[in-house]
């Protein structure tokens, strides 16, 4: 029992002994403020991770507000630099500068993401003196006269905050200068984060909202100490109103507002736990965040997907034009064109489609089944169980379906035009049948769902969904079903009416509830953004080429003689935070075994709490991407690179730290800043290296040994 004693308190004397050792080289360390974690600040550190009082903006360290500076002045040197080349439309400009010119004309129109960004984009156009007369058709157009700087600026004025702020977010999670520093110069000398700020696009809108809201989050749990303080409800207030202001922009912010929501139902279990707090102040805390989170309400844009109303009159009657919209979310109108189907398609008859605009070619005359095409002066309307005709009314085609497969869904018949003037046959006829209604009900305009049976073949006029190939103009195919159950997809209902022999009515009579526009908008930009194709010629990536920087983007230009801007992450850089995500995994499991075997270590807060944070961000903006059915780009991947970035500057931070396990002071200190001093010299000579492709490239090919980019196309994927 003696020797069992004895032994056991020799463990604990060793154990005492390394924890003496460590103290004493943080003590160390703290003459080192701006490499080193500083004792003081570290004691500081209560057991949740947050400060005995309200920490300021430079997290506490006075030498923050000398390296700060310095970074912002790189910072905005690199994004403003060159900021009007090249003079053209480069790439998705060409969609995000007309929607700006849009907003700027009040132009209503439809995109699969939410309005903010293209707002703000439109403002800062506007501001700047831009007319919106540009019409960005497409890339390569010359701006000539256009004043376009402003919305160039604007991007790369936000996208120059993004090293700043993952400075602040990291010195605040890890009070390290070194890991901030670390984490700045990454995304500094990123030629993909520069080359994504200097365009007019929403990628840098969207991630300066995500950084703040993520700054935002941290240093509100800094306040901790001080709850509803002023300072508490300030940071509090902002997390919310960058969350909205993230999924305001593309909903890729859903992204960050579950980090943040995750973040904060650990708060709320952990003051929980506290038995200082009484279950009145944990309700406060409760209440307080649900009205930081109810901030995030961000209202569709009217488009001319939405079930919208045009003047016309509450009845459906012969003579009328009309549009008519199928009820599946993004379902589209009815429509045709003067184009046929393709030898080997079905008859080669006129195409009828769905299509997801407003257009001319949406509209329909309705006649009655006799083909007379005369009206009375007091015009009968249509009802429950009446057969019509429906003309189209540029082609004056009828609407028409037989036994030949459709083109897509093969189990359904074919939707053609047919006939001329009027004439047709029987297969042009079909009967309207209003969902649950009865013979002599009349068809409301927008409020009644009705299917239109097709009476030759027994089938019902149904939208797929299915995009159709090029021939088809990418639009959605129309069928006739045989399968009756009643679906969305085989239900229709009337939008616009239009007869000048009826009053018009009041727009208020049929105007559908703000609730019903905000979910159907919602729902409609979701499904447009999960059905997103590639663009011509244009090369798509899937998730696991990014981390990897596999394969960038073209900008600008294809040839030798052009001006050429291509998106690639600077290598180095890439390749670090690659590394460092699998050296940060091995670090948390071996700082997990040693603290479980009774050891105490000197980071393993900052590597739990703030890598573990990071990690998450990552994982949240990156593994989604793996179950999306869209087109995915390269540069979906850049708002988790700042997540890996923010984690690179605090793994390399506390790895660089751990080499006082291997050697003694002053050796340890000496080779610690010798890697901080080649890490940086790495990163700054790759940028140099790979400059131009952010800044414009002419000349030879990088594959012709003449090129000044000769030598560098490390890998057979980049195409510069």
């Amino acid at each position: 029992m003696a020797e069992e004693c004895a032994t056991l308190s020799k463990n604990q004397m060793d154990n005492t002994l390394l924890r003496h050792r460590k103290h004493s080289a943080s003590l160390k360390r703290a003459q080192n403020p701006v490499t080193h974690l500083s004792k003081t600040q570290d004691d500081t550190l209560s057991s949740n991770g947050t400060t005995d009082g309200c920490s300021d903006l430079y997290g506490g360290q006075t030498s923050s507000k000398v390296l700060l500076p310095v970074v912002a002045g790189i910072s905005f040197s690199t994004r403003m630099y060159k900021i009007l080349e090249p003079p053209h439309v480069c790439w998705d400009e060409t969609h995000f500068g007309k929607m700006g010119s849009y907003y700027i004309n009040r132009t209503f129109f439809f995109d699969v993401h939410p309005p903010l960004g293209k707002m703000l984009i439109g403002l800062a156009g506007y501001m700047t003196g831009y007319d919106g007369s540009f019409p960005f058709v497409k890339p390569g157009d010359r701006y000539e006269h256009h004043n376009y700087w402003g919305m160039r600026g604007f991007c790369a004025l936000l996208g120059s905050f993004l090293p700043i702020l993952a400075y602040l977010t990291v010195l605040e999670l890890s009070r390290s200068q070194t890991a901030a520093l670390i984490t700045a110069c990454l995304l500094l000398f990123d030629t993909g984060c520069i080359t994504i700020s200097q365009y007019i696009l929403l990628d840098p809108i969207l991630m300066f909202f995500i950084m703040t809201a993520v700054l935002s989050m941290v240093k509100f749990h800094q306040q901790a100490q001080c709850a509803f303080s002023a300072s508490w409800w300030l940071w509090l207030g902002l997390t919310g109103i960058s969350l909205a202001g993230a999924l305001g922009v593309k909903f890729v912010g859903l992204f960050v507002i579950t980090l943040v929501g995750l973040n904060t139902v650990s708060d709320l279990w952990r003051l929980l736990g506290d038995l200082k707090l009484s279950l009145v102040d944990i309700a406060k805390h409760l209440i307080a965040r649900v009205c930081g989170f109810s901030v995030i309400n961000v209202p569709g844009n009217p488009s001319q997907l939405f079930s919208l109303v045009s003047l016309g009159t509450i009845y459906l009657a012969y003579g009328s034009t009309i549009t008519i919209k199928n009820l599946r979310i993004a379902g589209g109108y009815l429509h045709s064109h003067w184009h046929l189907y393709p030898e080997g398609v079905g008859a080669r008859q006129q195409q009828v489609t769905a299509y997801l605009h407003k257009d001319f070619n949406n509209l329909w005359l309705v006649h009655k089944h006799d083909y007379n095409n005369s009206h009375p002066e007091n015009p009968d309307l249509v009802r429950h169980g009446d057969i019509v005709r429906l003309e189209h009314k540029e082609t004056t085609r009828s609407l028409h379906s037989h036994l030949h497969e459709a083109p897509l869904t093969k189990k359904h018949f074919q939707v053609t035009g047919y006939g001329i003037n009027g004439t047709g046959d029987s297969n042009d006829l079909w009967q309207i049948q209003v969902s649950g209604g009865r013979r002599g009900d009349l068809v409301k305009v927008l409020r009644s769902k009705i299917r239109l049976f097709h009476r030759a073949t027994g089938c019902v006029l149904y939208s797929s969904g299915k995009t159709l190939p090029k021939w088809g103009w990418e639009q959605v195919e129309v069928t006739c079903s045989p399968y009756l159950k009643e679906t969305p997809s085989s239900q229709w209902n009337i939008e616009d009416h239009v007869n000048p022999k009826l009053p018009n009515i009041s727009l208020s009579v049929l105007k559908p509830h703000f609730l019903e526009i905000l979910i159907e908008s919602h729902i409609v930009m979701l499904r447009g953004n999960s059905g997103l194709k590639p663009k011509d010629n244009e090369m798509n990536s899937k998730p696991w080429h990014w981390p990897i920087n596999y394969q960038g983007l073209r900008f600008s230009g294809v040839n030798k003689t052009d001006y050429r801007v291509y998106l690639l992450g600077n290598p180095v850089v890439w390749w670090i935070n690659l590394v460092s995500l699998v050296l940060y995994l091995l670090m948390a499991a071996v700082a997990s075994i040693t603290v479980q075997r009774g050891f105490s270590l000197e980071h393993l807060r900052v590597l739990r709490s703030g890598g573990g944070l990071l990690l998450l961000g990552w994982l949240l903006h990156y593994t989604p991407f793996y179950a999306m059915g869209r087109v995915l780009y390269y540069h979906h991947y850049f708002p988790a690179m700042l997540f890996s970035s923010m984690l690179t500057g605090i793994t390399l931070d506390i790895w660089f730290k751990s080499t006082d396990l291997l050697l003694r002071t002053p050796y340890s200190d000496w080779l610690q800043n010798l890697a901080q001093i080649l890490l940086l010299l790495s990163i700054v000579y790759s940028f140099y290296l790979f400059h131009p492709l952010s800044y414009g490239m002419t000349g030879p090919l990088a594959h012709n040994p003449k090129s000044h980019m000769a030598g560098l196309k490390w890998m057979d994927s980049w195409e510069f």
